[in-house]
C-alpha cells in the first residue's frame, strides 16, 4: 500500500489520443514533457502508444512497439531514476518494455487482450494495473450498462485479483476505468462510491484527466476541463485513490498537497 498518494504523469507518444495526440512524437518533444512533469512532482511516467479514446482500432503490435520501445529505452537513458508504466494490452509490448527499462505494466483490457498477459506479469515480477473496461475502446462507449455498476466492478475486481494471485502476482492496482464503457451516470456513481473497493486493500489508481464525464457536464472540450479535473482529483482523494493518473502533474500535486494539509492522509 502507497503510504500517500502519488501523480502520475500521461505520456502519449500517439497521434491520436483524445487530449494530447500528437503532441509529443518527436524526441525533443517527448524529453522536454517528461522532463517537465518529472520536475513538476510526477512520481511516475505512463507511457503509452495506442489511444484508446471511445472508437479508437487496436493498431498492430509492430507500430505500437515502434512507437513505444525507443522511448522507454530513451527516457530510461535520459533519467536514469525514473519510474515508467507501460501502457499496453499485449503481454509482448509489456515484456520488451520491462526489458528495456519500464518497472510497471498498466493494462486497461485486464488481460482480455491477450490470453498471455497475466503470466507475462507473473513472470516479470513486476506491479500491475488491473482496469475495468466493459467491451472494447471501438464500441465501449456504445450502450454501456449496469445493474450496479459499483458491485460489478467490485465483482469484477475481486475475480481478476484472485486468478492474478494464484499465478503469483504480488503487487496490484486497481482502476475503476473511468469512461472505458461507463455513461456520465456511471462514472459518478463509481467517483461517490469509490471508497468502496478499499476493501481489497489494494492501492487504487483515479484517472479522470480532462476526461467526458467533465466535459459532458460543464459544456466543454478536453482544453479547458482542466478546473474539473482538479475539483474532481480532491473527491478522489478522498475517496481513497492513491495514484492519480494526470495530463497535469503541477496542478494535480497541488491537490495532493492540499488534502495533506486538512489531514485526510492521517485519518
Amino acid at each position: 500500500m502507497l503510504d500517500r498518494p502519488v501523480v502520475m504523469g500521461i505520456l502519449n507518444v500517439t497521434p491520436d489520443s483524445f487530449f494530447d495526440g500528437g503532441k509529443h512524437t518527436a524526441e525533443s518533444g517527448i524529453l522536454n514533457q517528461a522532463e517537465k512533469m518529472l520536475s513538476e512532482g510526477a512520481a511516475l511516467i505512463d507511457v503509452g502508444g495506442m489511444s484508446s479514446r471511445p472508437g479508437a482500432d487496436i493498431i498492430s503490435e509492430e507500430e505500437e512497439a515502434g512507437r513505444v520501445l525507443p522511448v522507454v529505452e530513451m527516457l530510461v537513458r535520459h533519467f536514469p531514476e525514473i519510474i515508467i508504466s507501460v501502457d499496453t494490452i499485449r503481454s509482448g509490448i509489456a515484456r520488451q518494455a520491462v526489458e528495456a527499462g519500464a518497472a510497471i505494466v498498466n493494462d486497461i483490457s485486464a488481460g482480455r487482450f491477450d490470453e498471455k498477459m497475466y503470466e507475462t506479469v507473473a513472470a516479470l515480477q513486476v506491479p500491475y494495473i488491473l482496469m475495468h473496461m466493459q467491451g472494447a475502446p471501438k464500441d465501449m462507449q456504445s450502450a454501456p450498462a449496469y445493474e450496479d455498476v459499483v458491485q460489478e466492478v467490485l465483482d469484477f475486481f475481486i475475480f481478476e485479483i484472485g486468478k492474478l494471485r494464484r499465478l503469483g502476482v504480488k503487487d496490484l492496482v486497481v482502476d475503476p476505468g473511468f469512461g472505458f464503457g461507463k455513461t456520465v451516470e456511471h462514472n459518478y456513481d463509481l467517483l461517490r462510491k469509490m471508497h468502496v473497493f478499499r476493501m481489497l486493500e489494494l492501492p487504487i489508481l483515479a484517472g479522470i484527466s480532462r476526461k467526458s464525464m467533465i466535459c459532458k457536464v460543464l459544456g466543454v472540450n478536453p482544453d479547458r476541463a482542466l478546473n474539473g479535473t482538479t475539483a474532481l482529483h480532491m473527491v478522489a482523494l478522498q475517496q481513497g485513490a492513491k495514484i492519480l493518473r494526470v495530463h497535469d502533474v503541477r496542478e494535480a500535486v497541488e491537490v495532493v498537497r492540499l488534502w495533506e494539509a486538512m489531514g485526510e492522509n492521517e485519518r
